[in-house]
């Protein structure tokens, strides 16, 4: 069987430069975002991790703050992608388990957490994508 092949417009598109780039800021947003919101409000990212029953909060805080600012950084490089992602992705799959635990929940809450749960399944997914598609491209710093 071959390979499928994009049509040529679709192509085009995705050889712009700084397409690449472009497509994994859209991906490292939410976590840069978020890591940056928290800092600015460190009182409200240690209440968010103590809710989730983390404790102590001042350093648990602070290390999602660090994975979610620099693993964002990491995967926005070419040359690093692959760690931030992995980073990243890591997070959200134990960010996931700890706040979305579908199978805990009964009713409506269950079908709304399991679907949160499986979107953050999708975010592991794009983090693999985006390294294969790095991977497979030119060299570059």
């Amino acid at each position: 069987m071959a390979d499928a092949v994009a049509p040529r417009p679709i192509s085009q598109i995705l050889a712009l430069p700084g397409f690449d780039l472009l497509a994994r800021l859209a991906l490292a947003s939410p976590f840069l975002i978020s890591g940056v919101m928290k800092l600015l409000d460190f009182e409200g990212a240690m209440t968010e991790v103590a809710g989730m029953g983390l404790g102590p909060a001042g350093p648990f805080a602070l290390a999602v703050i660090i994975t979610q600012i620099g693993g964002s950084l990491l995967f926005l490089t070419r040359r690093y992608c692959w760690l931030g992602a992995g980073i990243l992705a890591g997070f959200t799959i134990v960010a996931t388990l700890l706040a979305h635990p579908f199978w805990a929940f009964e009713g409506p809450d269950r079908g709304r957490q399991t679907a949160t749960f499986f979107e953050h399944v999708v975010i592991v997914g794009g983090f693999a994508m985006a390294v294969l598609s790095v991977n497979g491209r030119s060299k570059q710093p």
